[in-house]
């Protein structure tokens, strides 16, 4: 009997989340060291999402200043502090809990980002946007391409088949702009003008000659340089948006 009374007991550690993983947090929990108690024996994952923080955002979990797994059960007593991805310091000497920077950063975004989704591949980042897929298939598509889910929803995050992803901060597409373009390191990955907004396809130069059939006679009058998207076709100028593209692309490389 007194062996099944102390197994019921709760057992405790000691927790602390670092830099915009507290944005996830109550503000008495942010960026101090708080009790957080468990029963049974779950792994540190489920203990760090239980208090509503994604795996997904997590590149580092040290327990008494050891590196260990999601799949680490932590004991009584434990200290844990818990850094986010993308963190601006050096972990090299310890092992990450993904592979981490990818080479090239390929995005694939939910339902609501579609706004977003059209700025990134204006960037040139390889962007993919479907209203219609739902989060099952966002999944399987992120995991088999490697591609890094945005999303505002924190239940997508969570998904356990799920190994790279972003929660965004902000609602706003221009905000939200520039929450991925610093948070993820990506000014050096910056290639604009080189993928179509509308389908993701790579935009080539044409020849006026070859489009001049399909463009308004005011466009024909005023503008000799065009692009084609090699999937959808669509045909672009620099028009009266080029110059606010330009400014955008600045201040984010800058």
């Amino acid at each position: 009997m007194l062996f099944l009374l102390i197994s019921a007991m709760p057992k405790i550690i000691r927790i602390r989340f670092y830099e915009e993983l507290n944005d996830f947090l109550p503000s008495k929990k942010r960026k101090v060291l708080f009790d957080s108690f468990f029963r049974g024996n779950p792994t540190i994952k489920d203990i760090v999402e239980s208090m509503g923080v994604p795996h997904t955002e997590i590149d580092l979990i040290l327990i008494n200043g050891e590196s260990v797994s999601f799949d680490h059960h932590p004991a009584n007593g434990d200290i844990v502090s818990v850094y986010p991805v993308y963190e601006s310091f050096n972990i090299s000497p310890i092992i990450r809990l993904r592979t981490k920077p990818l080479r090239i950063s390929r995005f694939i975004t939910d339902a609501h980002l579609g706004k977003l989704a059209r700025i990134l591949r204006m960037l040139g980042f390889d962007t993919i946007y479907n209203n219609e897929l739902d989060d099952h298939q966002i999944i399987v598509i992120a995991e088999k391409e490697k591609r890094i889910v945005l999303s505002r929803d924190i239940g997508l995050l969570k998904n356990g088949n799920l190994s790279r992803g972003y929660w965004l901060r902000s609602q706003d597409p221009r905000e939200q702009i520039i929450e991925v373009i610093q948070r993820l390191d990506l000014r050096e990955q910056i290639l604009p003008f080189h993928r179509c907004m509308e389908c993701n396809g790579e935009i080539d130069r044409v020849k006026k000659e070859s489009v001049i059939d399909l463009l308004e006679s005011m466009t024909r009058e005023h503008f000799d340089d065009f692009y084609q998207c090699r999937g959808c076709k669509k045909i672009y100028w620099q028009g009266s948006h080029y110059e606010k593209m330009l400014e955008m692309i600045i201040r984010l490389k800058g």
